[in-house]
């Protein structure tokens, strides 16, 4: 059975009933077609496709048109062909009309004559078709040609490797039965029925063709449940580009029932859209959006969709998750009768899976409910499973939704053939109790924050049951602040709301801000559109922002009223106390993160050191603290009990509030406008140089004019050959070096080279992450150390003096080490919320995040060719990707196990070390090469000889490795304790050509070692855990360490003892 057939069928019953209507709502009569009407105009329009079409493989037509009465007659007419139907959206995005059309390699196209100008507007530079193009009444049929013809490689491959195994089953005639059983093949002549693609909302688009056998179940299950007869009326509430619009279309028509379609436009009116509906065409069955529906508002609602006379008498809500019994119970009217329906489905298995029925005792009931309504059971063919993270179907608690059956299965991107029977995996997650399913949210809706994880969807239904918000949305923005969009008819009750979510919300799901708005933008799907949402929202602070300080005591009103809002303090409390404490005024950690948002957002730049302050200060001294960042040039006064207490007293006061005494105002720029000369020095020996020619060919780095180029590190020792005397001296501010060589003792025997702290800075706690140095061509002196530590702080400390240059405060502990940009304007950082942030080299101010799917303990690395970032996560993948476009994957691959160490980029191969203490090698399109086995973890990262002839690591077994390019070990020293760091390799500074290796255990002990040999030189063993991995730079060795210090060793040899 197929769609057409469906509809011939109630065609041949109901030949002189209406079947469409067609309401402009401009005071002009409605249009109606019966069903005559439209089976005739159907079978004109196949026979001019028939007679112009030369289908060749696959049949698909498009057709680019806007809602009309013509519409179900031009979808039945490509059905008839027998051809699938692929809706484009004429005010979708260009570019992602092109890229469907494209990827589905459509040679046809019905183009509605009103859309003639916009169609060829848009895509006239992007499609190349020819003069082909044929006329039938109100629509213009396109031969399309497309200029790139390799983007369709993918399929037609595809399809030879299927030629080629069918041939082995195939006779001259004859098809094997058993073949055609087991598999759907799409290229079958009444196979598919339409063509869609996913939203992308969660990825990449995905194309998905829909076989007539996978849909029919849904409409046939769907006229028995709704109980469609004639006289209902159904409402063609999605696009057509929206799969539950061939539900609402099919189930209409195949039932002798009448279907009301209106201008896109008036969907956007919600109280002339509702008097359309339910006065003039008494719509009997309308299926929606969640998001659609609270258009309306609770008012409109109560009083005309669900009230006691209104004509509704089934209500289908899907496609998000379902408003909870509170909600709903509070928009019907009293008396009201309708029934409502829960639905779910994913366009992957068109269209809907599940159905749940509300029982009228439930709605009628005052008891509250903490379970989310249930997604009832599976449909018409439809197989329901749910499997926890192992891939194990279970009956009773969480896991996540996969959905199939025999039938009930579509093509993917370039799939051909697919088994009966395929599941397909959903991203929503459930949970199972007493063999119902409960939904808890898709995958992308949980998020970690204040280190715990949360389900949006969660403070969205807070929010809604609170009887002043009509309707509300709540977005994760830039995956850093958790954002309550509210459309409420009383502007002032934002503070209320936000004293009644802290009533009902665990702290860490309170939103950052809370943002008043007329109503929720939607996509065309009725969905809540979520980029439109933080458009708003950017919006909204930069309105905020244009309000600047008028002076000081502007800024003193202003803290105070964000100390009152964020501690709930009463409003008639006239003034706060100067010694007023945060914390002995009801403020916690959360809060405080909020205080120092709010701060910043205020004074329009990060404050260095003010959460500290804020948990251990008065008001007035944070007030203080404060203008210090504003007005750095004038003369504050601080009180002595600002000052924080000091691990030791000869570390100067800069360094432990994190405030530079030469901090300017923050710069902006953009990387196409701004060009930075420097190098770059990282952890496992690895340089790289930016518009530094010709300093590297003085250097002998170089030997083409290259703009940005990676080094190795050989004649490192060349370095001290920059003529800038701080390269050799002593620190230019000696009061500002710490002595501790009381704490840190070196080893004690026959050693080659000495060891000596020249500087070291405090983080707060534990530095595991690795120094990031960055070496301006044209002023050494301003020399860079950019490292992060356990205190969710990244900091930039100047190179020779230890001072700290910014500091930024990040979601969770850092353990990443940060690389550059190839721009040289950011630096990359991995964080254990599971983000990559992308931050200001100058500033430190983020720029934007990635989001990995658990914490980011590797480190960042980029490829000075392409620019491409490699970073491994806790979520078991490597991934390559493009910064430059906001974060796009070039590719990812699944190593099976947690990544800890980071990749490093050669020439030839890109390494990484795994869990399972292999060493992995691949090519940089991500093959694998070969491995080399240790007996322990390897969570230290490769460092590669200068000629890149040699590897170097280290493992848990205690032992520091080199193998050459091919995987073989060429020597291996055993340590006292495991290697977390990575080892790195660098000249003797003493002016020979001897190449030394640089390594660190976790017991403290820093090792240099003979790189040829892996002799031992010298050890030296720091007061506290290392985690840390050293980086050279002349004879000053930068490393962190676990006692919450940032370390500069000197490096003494021969007659600098």
């Amino acid at each position: 059975m197929t769609l057409q057939e469906l509809v011939h069928k109630a065609a041949s019953c109901y030949m002189d009933r209406v079947a469409v209507c067609f309401d402009e709502c401009n005071n002009q009569l409605p249009v109606y077609y019966t069903y005559k009407t439209v089976v005739n105009a159907a079978s004109e329009l196949s026979n001019f496709l028939l007679l112009h079409c030369d289908f060749q493989g696959i049949r698909e037509i498009g057709l680019y048109c806007q809602p009309g009465i013509d519409l179900p007659s031009w979808i039945l007419g490509i059905l008839q062909v027998p051809a699938a139907y692929v809706p484009i959206e004429p005010d979708s995005p260009p570019s992602l009309s092109t890229h469907f059309m494209k990827k589905c390699n459509l040679k046809y196209i019905l183009v509605e004559k009103k859309q003639i100008n916009k169609f060829k507007s848009f895509h006239e530079t992007l499609l190349n078709y020819d003069t082909f193009t044929v006329e039938h009444n109100d629509l213009v049929l396109f031969r399309l040609h497309w200029k790139n013809t390799e983007v369709n490689l993918m399929l037609n491959d595809g399809k030879e490797k299927y030629e080629k195994e069918k041939i082995k089953s195939i006779s001259s005639e004859h098809v094997n039965e058993e073949k055609a059983e087991e598999h759907m093949d799409l290229r079958l002549k009444h196979c598919l029925a339409y063509v869609l693609h996913t939203s992308g909302t969660t990825g990449i688009p995905k194309i998905v063709r829909v076989p007539h056998k996978c849909i029919v179940p849904n409409i046939q299950h769907f006229r028995v449940l709704f109980d469609i007869t004639q006289e209902d009326v159904l409402f063609l509430a999605s696009p057509l580009t929206f799969d539950p619009s061939v539900v609402e279309i099919f189930l209409a028509l195949s039932s002798g029932a009448s279907l009301l379609i209106v201008p896109t436009s008036i969907k956007l009116l919600p109280s002339k859209l509702a008097s359309v509906l339910f006065s003039h065409h008494r719509v009997t069955v309308l299926q929606a959006t969640p998001t659609l529906l609270r258009r309306f508002g609770s008012q409109l609602i109560k009083s005309t969709v669900l009230s006691a006379t209104t004509s509704l008498r089934v209500l289908a809500l899907g496609g998000e998750a379902f408003p909870s019994l509170t909600v709903l119970r509070s928009w019907r009217g009293e008396g009201n009768k309708t029934q409502i329906f829960n639905v779910y489905g994913i366009t992957e298995v068109s269209s809907w899976a599940t159905i749940y029925r509300i029982p009228e005792k439930t709605l009628n009931s005052t008891l509250k409910c903490e379970l989310p309504v249930q997604l009832g059971f599976p449909l018409l063919g439809t197989v329901v499973e749910v499997r926890d993270t192992n891939g194990f179907t279970i009956q009773e608690g969480s896991g996540q939704v996969f959905l199939g059956g025999r039938n009930r299965v579509c093509f993917l991107d370039d799939e051909v053939t697919v088994p009966l029977g395929t599941m397909r995996a959903t991203g929503d997650f459930v949970t199972v109790k007493d063999g119902e399913i409960f939904f808890l949210g898709r995958k992308d809706s949980q998020i970690k924050r204040h280190g715990k994880r949360l389900n949006i969807e969660l403070v969205q239904q807070v929010a809604e049951e609170l009887q002043q918000v009509e309707s509300c949305a709540v977005t994760w923005y830039n995956q850093e602040k958790l954002i309550l969009f509210m459309v409420s008819k009383d502007a002032s009750v934002k503070e209320y709301i936000f004293k009644e979510l802290q009533k009902y919300l665990p702290s860490h799901a309170v939103p950052d801000e809370l943002v008043l708005i007329d109503s929720l933008p939607l996509t065309s799907h009725g969905k809540i559109d979520v980029s439109e949402l933080n458009k708003i929202y950017l919006n909204y602070i930069n309105l905020k922002s244009e309000n600047k300080l008028s002076g000081k005591e502007d800024l003193w009103e202003k803290l105070q009223y964000l100390w009152k809002s964020t501690l709930n303090l009463p409003e008639d409390l006239l003034r706060v106390p100067d010694e007023s404490l945060f914390l002995n005024s009801g403020g916690d950690s959360l809060k405080s993160i909020r205080l120092l948002s709010e701060i910043e957002k205020l004074v329009g730049t990060s404050v260095p050191g003010l959460l500290e302050i804020i948990l251990s200060s008065s008001i007035l001294e944070i007030y203080n603290h404060i203008l210090q960042t504003v007005v750095p040039d004038e003369d504050v006064t601080f009180r002595k009990s600002c000052a924080t207490k000091r691990k030791l007293s000869d570390i100067n006061q800069e360094e432990a509030s994190g405030t530079s005494l030469h901090q300017k105002a923050i710069m902006t720029f953009t990387c196409q406008n701004e060009i930075n000369a420097f190098v770059v020095l990282s952890r496992g020996s690895q340089i790289l140089s930016l518009n530094s020619t010709r300093f590297l060919t003085k250097l002998g780095h170089c030997s083409s004019a290259c703009p940005s180029d990676s080094v190795s590190q050989t004649n490192i020792q060349n370095l001290k050959d920059l003529n800038s005397p701080v390269l050799i001296g002593k620190s230019k501010d000696p009061s500002c070096v710490a002595k501790v060589s009381e704490e840190g003792k070196p080893a004690i025997g026959p050693q080659k080279m000495e060891l000596h702290v020249r500087w070291r800075s405090d983080t707060g706690k534990c530095v595991d992450a690795s120094p990031l140095v960055v070496i301006p061509t044209f002023d050494k002196s301003s020399t860079t150390v950019y490292i992060g530590s356990h205190s969710h702080r990244m900091k930039a400390v100047d190179f020779y003096s230890g001072k700290v240059k910014w500091e930024q405060i990040l979601g969770d502990r850092i353990e990443s080490s940060a690389c550059v940009s190839k721009c040289g304007n950011f630096i990359v950082v991995g964080c254990y919320n599971g983000l990559v942030y992308v931050l200001k080299s100058n500033s430190g101010e983020k720029y934007w995040m990635f989001t990995t799917e658990d914490a980011v303990k590797s480190s960042a690395t980029m490829d000075p060719t392409t620019g491409l970032i490699y970073i491994g996560s806790h979520d078991q993948h490597a991934y390559a990707l493009d910064i430059y476009a906001t974060g796009n994957v070039i590719w990812k691959h699944s190593c099976g196990k947690p990544l800890f160490s980071s990749p490093r980029c050669c020439s030839q191969y890109i390494c990484i070390g795994c869990v399972d203490g292999n060493l992995l090698c691949f090519t940089h399109f991500g093959e694998q090469v070969w491995q080399f086995s240790t007996s322990g973890p390897i969570f230290s990262s490769p460092c590669t000889s200068p000629s890149e002839q040699k590897i170097f690591f280290g493992s848990h077994d205690c032992f520091i490795y080199c193998c050459n390019m091919k995987g073989h070990l060429q020597w291996k020293f055993e340590t006292t304790s495991r290697v977390y760091a990575t080892p790195f390799a660098f000249h003797n500074y003493n002016g020979s050509n001897e190449m030394l290796l640089a390594a660190a255990s976790t017991d403290g002990k820093v090792w240099i070692l003979e790189s040829q040999s892996g002799q031992l030189q010298s050890v030296y063993e720091l007061p506290g855990e290392v985690f840390s991995s050293p980086v050279v730079l002349e004879s000053m060795l930068i490393i962190g360490c676990r006692d919450n210090y940032v370390y500069c060793l000197d490096l003494l040899g021969g007659n600098q003892k």
